[in-house]
């Protein structure tokens, strides 16, 4: 569950949000615009939904392009609601067929692809921007949601144009995915799937993209976002600052979330920016700025109105013992603590003839390193105590966690660690202090990595796990979107990263290790049939006991294996100077842009 801000905060805002929304009337044309600036930690790889995965491009992508459906902002649980759509999805044959009916009257941005006039937005640009994650060309990394729901008549398209190197027929109409009328379109599918609506709440991956606008900008187009949202691109310069603007064609949208009635914040919220028209802010300033020190100053200096997640170097001053500073405090900055839906873990990459395979020397190797790694320590040294230990891959708040599960994944042993290595013959074999593989041959393990503070932190842990157990280990460091691209085309040994929840649906996790999903949402590369069959089987079921078991079987074979060493699950720190007005984060939902103001009369 969320937990709620004290209700003095939620009083304290309510009389900000009831300043700003006093002051907005015919004066508010005359001030100046209305600008929100932050900072990404990792830089940006472009804005095609149908091409990127990464957390911080989706979340531009997703103010730009939209998706039929949404959550409601301040909905705790979350709560799906439509968002282009007049309505949540028609649904009919068993849960096979989905019918989504778009509002009229909905208009992309301008751009020069349209020829001048404006552009409605229609039924067919969903069925367009969903057989494009289809096409070979754009490899999306978001097609493994879309094949592994069994669209009818899709996957035959792709694997057509694989096969006879011809490009993807967008014309031909399919079942899976076919416009009814100008405003209606049907999905429909092999198997039932209960919580395909969830895919489409995410305008970064499944937003309305234009034909025109693919067509006219080409191999150019992650550079060219143009959707139907509440923002458009107006500046970037790669990997340095991002610029959003507000989209004049936005179609009247007014501030009606819906908080719980005993949730005291999110009806301070809500009663203070209620029938405001959306969006509040007239741009939004991202620089990328990887290292922590010069992003935490940024925020302190006040170049910045918003510090979306504290590093966890600055927990111990910013938040001793998990409450905000005193001298923060006095300056008027907010906190805002949230649990994240998110699994932090290193993976071994499957197919690598070193640390892959799933013969019993190479399991063993595999979870001796996991043992090894101290899960505490880097939750403590590293993360600041701002993170729980994992015991499998499926993160708090969604379906199919299991509080109560306690697994070898958290442990750290170094003992039973150089025993199971002794055991399956990862040996010292000419005394020089380091293990050979079982056949004699030379063992290095090869991390991946990235060249900021926090990545360094964690190949310091990392070495010190493998030197215990007396494996060789080395660093190869570049830069994220680098890493990203070699991990897709299965070319790293071992990664660490994060995978982050797009929905209460705990089978996105399992998507790590199910083997059709290899170089997409499987960077491992695991391929189990065993495990691929509990996946198959949970994906047809409705929530509830049965599918729950299912789904720790799939996590304890994830276990057993060790195709991921899941680390934790991490908690939020956001900080917000007392301009930024409405905040507050949600589990999935990444474009909050359009729910929040600055309020001018704050501004330093």
């Amino acid at each position: 569950m969320i937990r709620p801000v004290l209700l003095a905060l939620a009083t304290s805002l309510a009389l900000a949000c009831g300043t700003a929304f006093a002051q907005a009337g015919p004066a508010a044309a005359t001030q100046p615009p209305k600008v929100l600036r932050y900072a990404f930690p990792v830089a940006e790889t472009g804005f095609d939904p149908a091409q990127i995965s990464d957390l911080y491009s989706r979340t531009i992508a997703a103010s730009i392009f939209e998706a039929p459906l949404t959550y409601d902002y301040l909905a705790r649980p979350a709560r799906v609601v439509p968002q282009t759509a007049e309505s949540m999805p028609e649904i009919g044959d068993g849960g096979r067929r989905f019918t989504f009916r778009i509002r009229p009257g909905i208009f992309f941005a301008d751009d020069p692809a349209f020829g001048g006039r404006p552009r409605e937005l229609t039924a067919a640009d969903y069925v367009y921007s969903i057989k494009r994650h289809y096409d070979p060309k754009f490899k999306s990394p978001n097609l493994f949601q879309l094949e592994n729901a069994g669209l009818l008549g899709l996957s035959e398209l792709r694997k057509r144009a694989i096969e006879t190197s011809q490009p993807f027929d967008y014309d031909t109409e399919v079942q899976g995915a076919r416009a009814l009328d100008r405003y209606t379109y049907e999905l429909r599918l092999a198997e039932p799937a209960p919580r395909l609506h969830y895919l489409f709440t995410d305008g970064g991956s499944m937003g309305a993209v234009a034909r025109e606008v693919v067509e006219r900008y080409g191999d150019a187009i992650m550079a060219h976002p143009v959707g139907t949202g509440p923002y458009r691109l107006a500046d970037w310069r790669r990997s340095s600052r991002i610029v959003l603007e507000r989209n004049p064609n936005y179609r009247e949208h007014r501030y009606a979330e819906q908080p719980a009635a005993d949730d005291a914040q999110g009806q301070a919220i809500a009663q203070a920016l209620a029938g405001r028209r959306l969006p509040m802010i007239d741009r939004v300033e991202i620089s990328i700025v990887e290292e922590v020190q010069p992003r935490w100053l940024a925020f302190l200096n006040g170049e910045h109105d918003f510090l979306d997640r504290l590093p966890n170097e600055f927990a111990p001053v910013a938040i001793p013992h998990n409450q905000l500073a005193p001298n923060l405090r006095k300056q008027g900055i907010v906190m805002e603590r949230q649990p994240l839906v998110d699994t932090t873990f290193s993976y071994f990459g499957m197919e690598n003839p070193v640390v892959g395979g799933y013969a019993p020397e190479r399991i063993a190797l595999r979870r001796a390193l996991a043992l090894a790694y101290d899960v505490e320590l880097e939750i403590a040294q590293v993360r600041l105590g701002q993170a729980i230990p994992a015991q499998a891959i499926v993160p708090p708040q969604l379906s199919g966690y299991d509080p109560a599960l306690k697994t070898e994944m958290s442990d750290h042993d170094v003992a039973r660690a150089n025993a199971l290595l002794d055991l399956y013959g990862w040996r010292d074999r000419d005394g020089d202090g380091w293990r050979e593989q079982p056949d004699g041959s030379a063992l290095e393990i090869e991390y991946a990595a990235q060249p900021d503070q926090l990545s360094r932190k964690l190949q310091e842990l990392w070495r010190k796990a493998a030197g215990a157990v007396g494996v060789r280990m080395r660093f190869a460091i570049a830069k994220w979107p680098e890493q990203l691209k070699a991990s897709r085309a299965g070319k790293l040994m071992m990664w660490g990263v994060a995978w982050g929840g797009v929905s209460p649906d705990g089978s996105y996790f399992l998507d790590l290790m199910y083997g059709p999903n290899k170089g997409q949402a499987n960077h491992a590369r695991f391929d189990l049939p065993d495990y691929n069959a509990l996946y198959e089987h949970q994906r047809v079921l409705p929530d509830g006991a049965e599918r729950d078991a299912l789904i720790r079987r799939a996590m304890l074979l994830g276990v057993a294996y060790m195709p991921y060493k899941v680390t934790g699950h991490r908690m939020a720190t956001d900080l917000m100077h007392p301009q930024l007005v409405g905040y507050r984060r949600h589990p999935f939902l990444r474009d909050f842009w359009r729910y929040v103001d600055i309020d001018t009369a704050r501004l330093p």
